[in-house]
């Protein structure tokens, strides 16, 4: 082999390998294993460790902390200092993990899906406020409007002139009086808005009893019947498109409501009003309907395919955010899985 490494230039390696019978690739493995690796200098222009150090304490500082590596460069530029070109910066910053927000910023959570099971009244409340306009432009009336999701009653409402935890604190404690609802019994669901998260707001429903919980941040599903509720009032024939005075919201609401409560036959109910499923005169009102369609069944059986026709049924459960198959459901949520409307 060592003849083969010191041979003259003039013979050609592959010559001299197969001369002396031995492989090209042993020869190249010997030779390769006898040089020793040549240490990488660094190049000239490397930034030793201490100026990087101090480059990345002037990017992270609170001057420059809010501001891309770009504008860094430009602004010290101008006053004289240069640094390190921008795409060093960057590679200084994404080594540490830092090519992304810099400032100590609060970071929110995730919020847990609310999910609520009623198989009776008074069991989950919603409530929600919506503006109405008033007589003058950027002028409103704020509706208050307190909702069983069993029944789809509108169980308290109230016209104001502003959002307040105090005027819905009243609200909420005259309607819980009115509808005698034990301490323990109630659960009261809301979005996010300032009065809905109020201390004040928290303590009192602690206080009487009530468990509270909120919808996630803009998700108006996860309030699906205030949010309908609403809809059905602004889309009434007679809705106006501005009220004159807080008075004029009063009196309408006042009508409308009554209405809705006694006369509205609701899709989601079974073709019943909220107050017969509220009630309970469901079974009466389901037994009277199946009479007169069973007259009419007798009379003329021909105009029915298949069976003889029966009315809608009642709601027996009612969800906000039924839980997925598979999941398993809190205490407040045991029930029939029955998805909500």
């Amino acid at each position: 082999m060592a003849a083969v490494t010191n041979m003259v230039p003039a013979v050609s390696l592959k010559a001299a390998c197969a001369a002396v019978g031995v492989p090209r690739a042993s020869f190249y493995r010997r030779r390769r294993a006898r040089l020793a690796p040549t240490p990488r200098q660094s190049p000239p222009r490397t930034l030793t460790s201490d100026e990087r150090q101090r480059i990345l304490a002037i990017l992270n500082s609170d001057r420059f902390a809010d501001q891309a590596p770009a504008e860094i460069y430009a602004t010290l530029l101008d006053e004289g200092t240069y640094l390190c070109s921008i795409r060093t910066m960057y590679r200084l910053l994404g080594g540490h993990a830092a090519v992304r927000e810099r400032r100590s910023i609060t970071r929110h959570g995730k919020y847990k899906k609310p999910e609520l099971l009623a198989t009776g009244p008074n069991q989950v409340w919603s409530w929600d406020i919506t503006k109405l306009k008033g007589p003058a432009k950027w002028m409103y009336f704020y509706l208050y409007v307190i909702l069983d999701i069993f029944s789809r009653r509108v169980v308290g409402w109230c016209v104001a002139d502003r959002e307040s935890a105090e005027l819905f604190q009243s609200l909420f404690e005259e309607t819980l009086l009115k509808h005698e609802v034990p301490p323990g019994q109630l659960t009261l669901h809301a979005d996010r808005g300032g009065p809905m998260k109020a201390k004040t707001t928290a303590q009192l429903l602690a206080d009487l009893g009530v468990t509270k919980t909120h919808s996630r941040p803009h998700t108006s599903n996860d309030n699906p019947f205030s949010e309908a509720a609403f809809k059905t009032i602004k889309y009434q024939p007679r809705f106006p498109e501005s009220f004159g005075c807080q008075e004029d919201a009063k009196s309408f609401c006042r009508e409308y409501f009554k209405w809705y409560n006694e006369d509205h036959h609701h899709s989601g109910l079974g073709l019943m009003t909220p107050n017969q499923i509220h009630y309970d005169q469901a079974d009466a009102v389901i037994a009277a309907r199946q009479t007169v369609l069973d007259q009419v069944y007798a009379a003329h059986p021909e105009r029915f395919v298949g069976k003889p026709p029966t009315p809608p049924a009642k709601p027996i459960a009612v969800w906000i955010n039924p839980p997925v198959l598979g999941s398993t459901p809190t205490p407040v949520q045991q029930g029939p899985n029955l998805a909500s409307p």
